[in-house]
């Protein structure tokens, strides 16, 4: 499940997902941030994540480049053990910021 939520004071989109983060999850995570023209700080709400595989890197990645690329600013916050450990695998934590 994926739900989405924006801060017109902080202009920041939170975009929260639970359970499994995979293909099944796609459109409407790209729906949530592609709707939301005004943002300029993201941040992804990975607390409640059991499973992440490559698409939902790859979903991270889409966002990055949407968010402005390498000025982009995405926080990752509150990944699991087992979410992290594949974040960091795929040397994430050099592409955003991971907050524990």
């Amino acid at each position: 499940m994926v739900e989405s939520s924006f801060d017109d004071k902080t202009e920041c989109l939170t975009i929260s997902i639970d359970g499994r983060f995979d293909y099944s999850c796609h459109k409407l995570f790209k729906e949530a941030f592609v709707s939301v023209n005004k943002a300029v700080a993201y941040e992804i709400d990975l607390s409640r994540v059991t499973y992440l595989d490559s698409s939902a890197l790859g979903m991270l990645l889409l966002l990055r480049d949407h968010a402005g690329g390498e000025k982009a600013n995405v926080h990752l916050k509150k990944p699991n053990g087992a979410v992290l450990d594949i974040l960091k695998i795929a040397n994430f934590h050099r592409l955003f910021e991971i907050e524990e």
